[in-house]
C-alpha cells in the first residue's frame, strides 16, 4: 500500500489575504454622547475559496481595576481590602461569524486572545523571579487559588457596564467574500485610542490578519476639562473644591432668604 503524500503547502499567490476599513476612525465626545456604533466593512481575497472565519476584536486602552469585596463583620458588611487589577483592557468586544470555540480550539483563542474568557489579566504580585537562562518570569500573587473568583468579578463589572461583551454573529457575510461588523461603542466608553484587529481563520487557524485604529476624543469644553484633570490633577480638584463650597454658600444662602 502506497502511503499518500503530503499535503503541498500553499504557495504566497494561494494565500487567503484580509481587508478592512472603518466608516468611522475619529469618535468625538461631548455633553451630548449618548454612545455610538461603529461599523467595519471588509473583504477575503482568496483564490481557492476556501471557508473562512472572521474575529474582529476591539480593544481599548488599559485601565488599572479597582475592586473590593464585601464581607460581613460583626453585623457589619464592610469592604475588604482593595484588589487592582492592572493590564485589563477599559473596552473589548469580540464579533465573529460564529462562536469562538467552534471557529478555533483554546490554545489558539487564548494565545490571540480572542474572547473574554481568554483575556490577559494580570493578578497583582506579591512576589516576582527574574527571569535567567531563558526561564520565564514566575509571578505569585496574593489572591492564590481566589485569583479565578476576583477576575471574574473584573468581568461581571465591565459587562454590566457594556464595556465588554462576545457577539457569536456580530460578523456577517453580506456577499461572497463581503463581510460587515457592527460594534456598539456606550458612552461609558474610555477616551484614548482603540485597536481594531481583524482576524481570518481558516481550518481552525489564522491565516491573515489586518489592524485598524480607532481614537475616542473629548471635544469642547470637555476636552479643556479632561485635559486639565489628568495633566495638573491638584489644581483641578482644588478648584473642584472651590466651586462647590460656593455653590454650597450660593445655594444656602438663596434658602435663608427664602
Amino acid at each position: 500500500m502506497i502511503a499518500a503524500p503530503p499535503p503541498v503547502p500553499p504557495s504566497p499567490a494561494d494565500s487567503a489575504v484580509v481587508s478592512a476599513a472603518l466608516t468611522e476612525t475619529n469618535v468625538r465626545v461631548n455633553s451630548d454622547f449618548r454612545g455610538d456604533r461603529i461599523v467595519l466593512y471588509g473583504a477575503v481575497f482568496d483564490p481557492q475559496a476556501r471557508p473562512s472565519d472572521v474575529v474582529v476584536i476591539v480593544r481599548g486602552p488599559e485601565q488599572p481595576v479597582r475592586i473590593a469585596r464585601k464581607s460581613r463583620v460583626a453585623g457589619l458588611w464592610v469592604n475588604s481590602r482593595p484588589v487592582v487589577f492592572q493590564g485589563a483592557p477599559g473596552f473589548y468586544i469580540a464579533a465573529s461569524t460564529r462562536p469562538l470555540d467552534d471557529i478555533a480550539r483554546f490554545g489558539v483563542l487564548r494565545r490571540l486572545e480572542a474572547g473574554v474568557d481568554h483575556l490577559a489579566i494580570n493578578a497583582p504580585a506579591e512576589q516576582r523571579t527574574e527571569s535567567r537562562y531563558g526561564v520565564q518570569d514566575v509571578v505569585v500573587s496574593r489572591l492564590g487559588a481566589d485569583y479565578l473568583d476576583w477576575r471574574n468579578a473584573v468581568v461581571r463589572l465591565k459587562t454590566a457596564q457594556h464595556l465588554y461583551d462576545v457577539n457569536e454573529h456580530g460578523v456577517r457575510f453580506v456577499d461572497k467574500g463581503l463581510f460587515r461588523a457592527e460594534i456598539p461603542l456606550p458612552a461609558e466608553a474610555p477616551i484614548g485610542r482603540y485597536d481594531v484587529r481583524i482576524l481570518l481563520f481558516q481550518d481552525g487557524q489564522p491565516v491573515a490578519e489586518k489592524t485598524r485604529t480607532l481614537t475616542v476624543e473629548k471635544v469642547g469644553v470637555e476636552r479643556g476639562l479632561y485635559l486639565w484633570a489628568h495633566r495638573r490633577p491638584w489644581s483641578y480638584g482644588l478648584a473642584a473644591m472651590a466651586f462647590a463650597l460656593a455653590a454650597g454658600w450660593a445655594a444656602s444662602s438663596a434658602f435663608r432668604r427664602d
